[in-house]
């Protein structure tokens, strides 16, 4: 790349100091990083006029924020779940490339699923919640938690995170089972120990459901009150993929009349979640805010591609994982 035609690269996500120094520290020759001094909007809209690119997460890419970026020639989602905060038929209608970055989230999310299995199953927030109150709980909750081994696991989604937990479950003595839209060859459901079964079977035989699918509008609220309802009452939901997935109103009502043991979400319908969220009230919830996938990890390596694979756009190079527009638009 002509390193005396830098190019503007806008982290669109507001963050402290310490996030964008990891950014910088994967800046390539030829770029320059813009960021946000704050949330305001005018900010964002003004950095945004000046970018040649734009890297995008979970702050949403709006219409009104692309069409202020008129420099842009390339937007880059720093993961894979861009149909819910990317608004790609407008990047479409300017023929403006989008790409995502795989790599850098699967061991992180897989990892964090694992962790909320067993806060959920053990109480683990609501123990330390009390035990800094000086409530020192030994008998109270013996009737109501959990150990992983032996139970079922299920699986919806046997992507690259579904399957990264299915190998990080092997080692605890679980039955897992699956449910994915395509068939998973037999070889590779041997090596992970894992049976492909219809939802309704997974929902109802399953101690633990786990939600590993992105959100599309035939995966949007999925788990519904039918689809909890078929749960057992001592089963737990675990959310780590996409908020919009789960019926939050069900899921409440669910809790609420103990038609299922406990829930496990990372992700919500609406985020910031905000204050007084029915969710908080329950001991028998864990609740993070997206953060399965934001490891310094992570983010370090999703940041190395991303600047490889925008230096490659420039210098007119074959860009990977590009966004299928007309894929999508067929549904």
């Amino acid at each position: 790349m002509n390193q005396t035609n830098q190019k503007r690269v806008l982290y669109l996500s507001h963050g402290n100091a310490q996030l964008y120094a990891m950014v910088r520290d994967a800046l390539r020759p030829g770029f320059e990083l813009l960021t946000l001094d704050t949330p305001d909007e005018s900010e964002c809209l003004a950095k945004l006029a000046q970018a040649d690119a734009v890297i995008c997460s979970a702050e949403r890419f709006t219409r009104p924020r692309i069409a202020a970026a008129q420099r842009m020639r390339i937007a880059h989602h720093q993961g894979v779940g861009f149909h819910d905060t990317v608004d790609w038929p407008a990047l479409a209608e300017r023929g403006i490339p989008l790409a995502i970055t795989p790599g850098g989230t699967s061991t992180g999310v897989s990892e964090h699923t694992l962790m909320l299995m067993f806060a959920v199953m053990k109480r683990l927030p609501y123990l330390d919640s009390e035990l800094r109150q000086g409530r020192f709980h030994i008998n109270a909750i013996r009737h109501c938690t959990y150990e992983l081994y032996g139970k079922t696991v299920g699986i919806i989604g046997m992507g690259r995170i579904g399957t990264g937990l299915a190998e990080r479950l092997k080692p605890f003595g679980v039955r897992a089972i699956f449910h994915e839209i395509i068939d998973i060859p037999q070889a590779r459901r041997k090596e992970l120990s894992i049976t492909q079964v219809p939802l309704d079977r997974l929902l109802a035989e399953s101690d633990i459901v786990t939600i590993h699918v992105p959100l599309t509008a035939s995966t949007r609220r999925m788990i519904d009150a039918q689809a909890l309802a078929r749960m057992k009452p001592t089963a737990f939901l675990i959310n780590a993929a996409r908020g919009g997935i789960v019926d939050e109103q069900a899921l409440v009502a669910a809790l609420r009349e103990r038609r299922i043991a406990g829930a496990a979400l990372d992700v919500f319908e609406q985020e910031p979640s905000g204050p007084g969220h029915p969710l908080y009230a329950f001991p028998n919830v864990v609740l993070t805010p997206h953060v399965a996938a934001g490891t310094r990890d992570a983010f370090g390596k999703k940041m190395g591609f991303i600047f490889q694979n925008l230096e490659a756009f420039f210098d007119g190079k074959p860009v990977e994982h590009l966004v299928d527009y007309a894929a999508e638009a067929r549904g």
